[in-house]
């Protein structure tokens, strides 16, 4: 158990950032689900503006430190190449 003030404040900051974080990871991995449902369902068009989306809050995390920002990048990258997979065949 920390002693000084400082400790037990940073403490209490730590918990915040911990649970505000973990919003916003659980949020990014709901779109995920969220725009993949539609690729099953052949919705292109609707997936399309979905992935917009989907990359302006993986961005967002990335700024914020979220997630570290190579792996946003290599998600997006993914999404978006099995969006294409998806568009092609129609």
């Amino acid at each position: 158990m920390p002693r000084r003030k400082t400790s037990l404040k940073k403490q209490r900051v730590d918990k915040k950032r911990h649970l505000h974080n973990l919003t916003i990871k659980q949020q990014l991995k709901k779109t995920i689900k969220k725009f993949q449902a539609l690729l099953l369902e052949k919705k292109v068009s609707e997936a399309k503006a979905f992935l917009e989306k989907v990359f302006s809050q993986f961005d967002k995390a990335a700024k914020k430190r979220v997630v570290h920002p190579s792996t946003a990048s290599r998600k997006k990258s993914r999404l978006a190449k099995r969006f294409a997979k998806a568009a092609k065949l129609g």
